[in-house]
């Protein structure tokens, strides 16, 4: 059985419960067991005083991209401090009567998906207190094969953002704590961060064929299929097209009133991308944009998660719709906490200014960055 970074904490750090701990997590945040995390720390004896939660609150049920507040959990009684919401990173008095930081939250390993980030601003917040950071690590979903990383890298200069802090592959391949590990040597090396690393997982394994189980992370994401695709179809968000939102099937089909579905599966087909089928569908949302209207679009399977590439599917889809259908592709406006204006959303999602034009005229930057990136990560890797 695979072992959480959170078990192997529990067991291995007794002489540690009478700190003062702050943790960052979230409801699906779950030992190898079954039980949520923050509850089996207080039944280990851990002294836990305050909770963190990302993006989706600590229920992880928060709508996407919505303001969550503050308040206090119902499982534990213990303090909520909320990191999406009236701030991304811990107040210094969120911290200042704490011992240590814990931070456990499954991540789908996409570099546009929040938690990453959160993570991000609690490692700057505990460097700059001199507090000690011990990140409780967990499989990526998406594999740990570096040879299946994707770009764009992010430009750091002109696309930072929530969704995108620093330069990594759009599909890293890495754990959180890895990539703690690489951020803590090249951006904080003041930061006395620890990794408790996962026992029994190989990241050269599929995720279908582990031996330990997928817990959807937020409300678009509800299974591994989901989290396959997501890369690419979360692409689909920066354009006017309904990414699967107000369905039961978020991010696994899209659709918008104009789109011929028959002539659009055969078109995708065509491309014969690897890994990735299509059928044709009719839905009506019942959210989010085109609400209420009857959507024409495609709802995707993965038939091979080891040769199936999302973000090269989801520009060469963003292609083929502004090519059949170049007055109604257009760039579109996406309004979170993060971003109130809503502005540059694909620019910020593939982390490259003028990224609409840029696939219209196929001009984005190299998506094979595995080899850099490997020996970007090497000195990094767990597993």
């Amino acid at each position: 059985m695979v072992q959480m970074g959170i078990d192997r904490f529990i067991t291995g750090f007794e002489q540690q419960q009478a700190k003062r701990w702050g943790l960052v997590t979230n409801e699906v945040a779950l030992t190898s067991t079954g039980k949520r995390s923050r509850q089996a720390l207080l039944d280990a004896g851990f002294n836990l005083i305050r909770l963190f939660a990302p993006e989706h609150g600590l229920g992880a049920m928060g709508a996407d991209g919505a303001r969550q507040l503050d308040g206090v959990d119902a499982l534990t009684n213990l303090p909520i401090v909320s990191l999406y919401g009236d701030k991304m990173a811990p107040a210094p008095e969120d911290l200042t009567d704490l011992d240590a930081v814990l931070f456990d939250i499954p991540d789908v390993g996409c570099r546009f998906y929040t938690y990453l980030w959160t993570l991000t601003y609690v490692m700057e917040r505990c460097a700059s207190l001199q507090k000690p950071l011990f990140v409780l690590d967990r499989p990526n979903p998406l594999g740990g094969d570096l040879g299946r990383s994707e770009g764009p890298m992010l430009d750091e200069n002109q696309c930072s953002s929530f969704i995108g802090r620093w330069s990594i592959p759009i599909r890293h391949s890495c754990t959180l704590g890895e990539l703690a590990l690489y951020f803590a040597a090249t951006r904080l090396p003041e930061l006395d961060v620890k990794v408790i690393p996962v026992k029994n997982w190989n990241r050269l394994t599929t995720t279908a064929s582990s031996s330990w189980t997928f817990i959807p992370t937020s409300p678009a994401i509800r299974d591994l299929e989901t989290a396959l695709l997501y890369p690419g179809t979360g692409l689909l968000e920066g354009i006017f097209i309904n990414e699967g939102r107000g369905t039961d099937r978020p991010f696994t089909c899209f659709g918008a009133p104009w789109i011929n579905s028959e002539m659009l599966a055969n078109a995708f087909t065509a491309l014969k991308l690897p890994g990735v089928v299509c059928q044709p569908i009719r839905y009506i949302p019942d959210s989010s944009i085109y609400q209420g209207e009857i959507c024409q679009g495609l709802q995707f399977r993965v038939t091979d998660e080891t040769h199936f590439r999302p973000v090269h599917m989801g520009i060469e889809l963003i292609r083929l719709l502004i090519r059949l259908y170049p007055d109604q592709v257009l760039e579109r406006r996406y309004y979170t906490a993060a971003n109130p204006d809503g502005t540059r959303h694909l620019d910020k999602l593939l982390g490259i200014p003028g990224a609409f034009s840029k696939i219209c005229a196929d001009q984005l930057p190299e998506l094979n960055v595995e080899m850099d990136w490997k020996q970007t990560m090497k000195a990094h890797l767990l597993y």
